[in-house]
């Protein structure tokens, strides 16, 4: 009777906390046996590399010639002597030093002139034969009779009767043949070297077109009464000399 009541203790104790008991040995020991079992591979693996890297030295070659080091006597104790090289009666070559950074040599020889340049006339003649009315004045003002106030004047209003031919000043190029609203039938001349002269107040018909070659004294048109900026003024021809597109006054060109 009393086996009876141990063994059935035993069973309810089996099937409550011991349950739980043989468990937790049975996940210990699982748990153990994996960790010794990890170690062992991991240990085989580590011993494939050796720690630190090759541990290998290498040998430098000792048939790789070296500098000679000279032998220091020991104090008190006479050098060796030195025998001097045979003199074999040739000299050695010195070879020319070159400078590091030679200055560039100038080429003094002119350059050859590429661009044909026209040169400026020296001879020149009046357009017409007349007195000067009002004269070049671009630096100080000058009464303007048509327009009755005080204005400069950029060239010579020379008079000469309507219907008197007009001369060119010097040899050259027709280069424009229009007509100005204020200064009415205009010639423009090119007489190169930057040179132009301006021909105002002519008839309406002219005797050149643009691109004709004129000589000295050729004759562009005749005079007329085309430009209404200077009605105020006898009748003449209005002229105008520029260089480089600058004014500059006409009796420099026609002493």
């Amino acid at each position: 009777m009393k086996n009876r009541n141990f063994l059935s203790k035993l069973g309810d104790f089996a099937m409550g906390k011991g349950f739980y008991i043989v468990l937790f040995l049975c996940v210990a020991t699982i748990g153990i046996s994996g960790y010794y079992l990890l170690q062992t591979v991991m240990g085989s693996t580590r011993s494939t590399a050796p720690v630190g890297g090759d541990a290998s030295v290498t040998i430098p070659d000792q048939s790789v010639s070296r500098p000679a080091v000279p032998s220091v006597p020991t104090p008190g104790t006479q050098a060796p002597a030195v025998t001097p090289p045979a003199d074999t009666g040739t000299k050695p070559t010195v070879q020319p030093q070159q400078p590091d950074d030679p200055e560039p040599v100038k080429d003094t020889a002119p350059e050859p002139d590429t661009e044909r340049k026209e040169t400026l006339s020296k001879v020149f003649t009046w357009p017409v034969q007349g007195a000067v009315l009002r004269d070049f004045s671009v630096e100080t003002l000058s009464l303007d009779p048509t327009l009755g106030d005080w204005r400069t004047h950029g060239g010579l209003d020379i008079a000469a009767a309507q219907g008197v031919n007009v001369l060119s000043i010097s040899a050259g190029t027709v280069e424009q043949v229009y007509h100005d609203g204020l200064m009415g039938t205009t010639v423009v001349v090119n007489h190169g070297g930057g040179l132009q002269s301006w021909y105002c107040n002519l008839a309406e018909n002219v005797a050149v077109e643009e691109g004709d070659k004129v000589e000295i004294g050729g004759i562009l048109g005749t005079v007329g009464s085309t430009a209404i900026a200077e009605t105020g003024v006898s009748s003449h021809i209005h002229l105008e000399t520029l260089l480089e597109g600058q004014p500059v006054d006409p009796r420099e060109y026609l002493k």
